[in-house]
């Protein structure tokens, strides 16, 4: 069997009612499957004003709005509909792509059909307690991922220290990569708009630390801000720029009143932003992977992140960027500062930056997760599937 020869269900909490790394991520692998001749049927919350037009067929899912971040929708059960839905689709493989109620149905349905079924992580649910004063959940938290992915024949990881983790964590005993790609038409070095920057306010000498992502505390706003405080409270010339919009925007803006916020970018205009930037400050934990961090490395910047899953396998310590303790807020301004103060050091990680970033090409990348639903389904056929739980 090739390409051709898959039916994949893909089951999703959000395939495109709010725009975000993961669910790009996901339509951009639907597209390329559709391209390689698939039949994909996607399962999904949607909302009468999406963020953008879906990748292939895309089925509503009965949902309810997350209780404090109504943006967001928990797909509740597998109705009725959705299960007559499925029958006449009849996939040959079943992906899952967030530990939520509806995806839980999803396993039980396909494991009753003996059907293969593949999971992709996209961030580490499990470190959301801490940002909302309930890291006491953690542990709890983990044990529920830990049954979700053991019910799946094989998990994708977007990087190979997030697939490490998950080893360690005993989440699944088939620990795949599907990373992700760059639009190279969109970030792009050649991009940068100093005219731009100064419409903003922004001097043209002046290095421009940037934040680019959607503005939620579990990004690490906390810790941008109190080491924006001490860039500040040191006397190191820089300016903030913050690309992205978010529930937690007012709260950023009231901690950085000195920041740009250029607000929510995409295209071309996101590129422009990104290029137009002098160093990424990524300080989260949470990415999987780390999409922004690899638009940057595209455009030319050096990056400065946490030392966590995603950021490890992007950044270079020393080379590209450098990966501080999560946390280690003097650690981090050090870092920051160093590249504020010194354009050469700047100039040379991130000439090592795009170098690296080249590697990263959608189909390549797309391939990889195709190869990973054929060698499930080739497993399943001759029966050499290994159940890491038996939990129906």
């Amino acid at each position: 069997m090739d390409a051709s020869g898959l039916r994949v269900a893909l089951f999703s909490g959000n395939y495109n009612y709010v725009r975000d790394g993961a669910n790009q991520a996901l339509n951009r692998a639907v597209a390329y499957m559709l391209r390689r001749g698939a039949s994909v049927r996607v399962y999904s919350p949607t909302t009468d004003t999406p963020a953008f037009e879906p990748a292939g067929e895309l089925v509503s899912a009965p949902s309810f709005p997350v209780p404090g971040r109504g943006e967001y929708r928990v797909p509740w059960c597998l109705s009725s509909r959705l299960r007559r839905d499925l029958a006449a689709f009849a996939p040959n493989v079943v992906h899952v792509a967030s530990p939520d109620p509806l995806c839980h149905r999803a396993i039980s349905w396909a494991r009753a059909r003996s059907l293969p079924i593949v999971a992709s992580v996209h961030t580490r649910f499990e470190t959301y307690p801490r940002y909302y004063g309930l890291a006491f959940l953690e542990p709890a938290v983990e044990a529920i991922l830990r049954r979700f992915y053991r019910r799946c024949d094989a998990i994708v990881a977007p990087s190979e220290s997030m697939a490490q983790l998950l080893r360690e964590q005993r989440m699944s005993y088939d620990v795949g990569i599907w990373t992700r790609g760059i639009d190279r038409e969109i970030f792009r070095a050649d991009r940068r708009d100093l005219g731009w920057r100064e419409s903003l306010g922004i001097a043209p000498d002046v290095p421009v630390i940037g934040f680019v992502g959607r503005l939620v505390m579990e990004k690490g706003l906390d810790v941008f801000s109190d080491t924006i405080d001490l860039l500040a409270e040191r006397g190191v010339a820089h300016r903030v720029l913050v690309v992205g919009d978010g529930p937690a925007r007012e709260w950023f803006e009231n901690r950085l009143p000195n920041a740009v916020f250029a607000g929510f970018q995409k295209g071309p205009d996101l590129g422009r932003a990104v290029a137009s930037m002098d160093m990424l400050f990524n300080p989260s934990v949470t990415e999987t992977f780390g999409n922004v961090t690899l638009e940057a490395m595209a455009c030319g910047l050096p990056t400065v992140a946490a030392r966590a899953t995603g950021s490890e396998s992007l950044v270079s310590e020393g080379v590209t960027g450098r990966l501080i303790r999560p946390g280690a807020i003097g650690a981090f301004a050090d870092a920051l500062g160093q590249y504020c103060m010194d354009a050469d050091d700047r100039a040379r990680a991130g000439a090592a930056a795009r170098q690296q970033a080249e590697r990263y090409g959608w189909d390549q990348v797309n391939q990889a997760l195709v190869d990973t639903y054929l060698r499930v389904v080739r497993q399943r056929v001759h029966g050499t599937v290994v159940r890491s739980s038996p939990v129906p």
